[in-house]
């Protein structure tokens, strides 16, 4: 008898009668919970969602929040994260309620979603058969900042042009924003991995590839997502992504794409300035780096007359800088762990 392909062992028989919950990862999310649930509670009630709010430790008031919607929703449960990561509420939260349902939709509580998103993910995964089902982002500010980091993040200078962020049309692809997935393959590859901060994605993604697993881009829904609001939380958030695509790469022994390879080479050609006091020439990759950066800025300006164009390159910068550092301080430190423990 020929064996059955992973991602058909794990279709329920009817996926149009499927079964479903929500599950919510959040910290400290006390302006936004509340909105995020009301919204979620019609879609919920026509889809018969269980809403899984797992919270990591919050100091605010998320989690009376929570307990008072929870006390008018019984639809909504309120479940402690002690680990506090993203990676490990959602383990957590199908580790309690998985056996109850066959797929789990990922909400970020920072994020804003159309009203009929979770309608969308469970039509597109009854209609696709995929064992997971990604969606593409679109990256939206209020600040100054906030708002040329968007555009930042939603142009190719900041995004590389990958697919989930730049919306393509509906495929089978190897990586995207998380939003619905099946319970028996996310168990089958044992879940996410706990040890990473950032990339957990990613790394999820690459373990259900090689099981043999699907995974399915939609273009029929999206997710809206707000970026930092500041210099400092930009360059700590990415330095973590930098982190996590190195732990990742090292984890699988994989190689970087070119639309990542590229970035790479921001923090090496910035340390390499440092030399200028022996050479003038240590300047120029630097300088070029920094020159296409701003010419990308002016063209956005000009060209597409966005009055954020100029900041939002400097706005790149500092997310390509900060990757790249993140990148090779995780690569080093893993070298000289190796190193020692030789």
């Amino acid at each position: 008898m020929a064996a059955i392909p992973a991602s058909e062992q794990t279709q329920p028989a009817d996926r149009a009668a499927a079964r479903c919950m929500v599950v919510i990862p959040c910290l400290n999310e006390a302006r936004h919970i509340r909105a995020l649930l009301t919204e979620l509670s019609e879609p919920a009630e026509r889809n018969d969602l269980r809403i899984v709010v797992a919270d990591g430790g919050s100091t605010d008031d998320t989690r009376d929040i929570v307990r008072e919607v929870a006390d008018q929703n019984p639809r909504v449960v309120l479940l402690d994260n002690p680990r506090r990561l993203q990676s490990a509420a959602v383990n957590q939260a199908v580790a309690a309620y998985g056996d109850e349902v066959d797929f789990f939709i990922r909400i970020d509580a920072h994020g804003g979603y159309p009203a009929n998103y979770c309608d969308r993910l469970i039509e597109e995964a009854s209609a696709s058969g995929a064992d997971s089902v990604v969606v593409s982002m679109a990256t939206k500010g209020f600040g100054l900042f906030q708002k040329a980091t968007a555009v930042a993040q939603n142009s190719k200078l900041g995004n590389g042009g990958s697919p989930h962020r730049e919306g393509a049309p509906g495929h089978w692809t190897d990586h995207g924003h998380h939003a619905l997935m099946c319970v028996e393959a996310f168990r089958a590859v044992g879940g996410y991995d706990e040890s990473f901060s950032h990339n957990e994605d990613a790394e999820l993604d690459y373990r259900l590839r090689a099981a043999g697993y699907r995974i399915w881009m939609t273009d029929k829904t999206f997710m809206t997502y707000y970026p930092r609001a500041s210099a400092s939380a930009l360059f700590r958030q990415y330095l973590g992504y930098g982190r996590g695509r190195a732990r990742n790469i090292l984890k699988h022994r994989t190689w970087p794409k070119l639309r990542q390879a590229i970035p790479l080479l921001v923090f090496p050609v910035v340390v390499g300035a440092s030399l200028a006091f022996l050479s003038l020439s240590a300047l120029v990759p630097a300088g070029l780096w920094i020159a296409a950066c701003l010419g990308y800025g002016t063209w956005m300006a000009i060209g597409q007359r966005n009055p954020y164009g100029l900041l939002a390159s400097l706005c790149a910068m500092i997310m390509h800088l900060a990757w790249s550092m993140g990148f090779w301080l995780q690569i080093l430190g893993s070298w000289r762990r190796g190193e020692a423990a030789s």
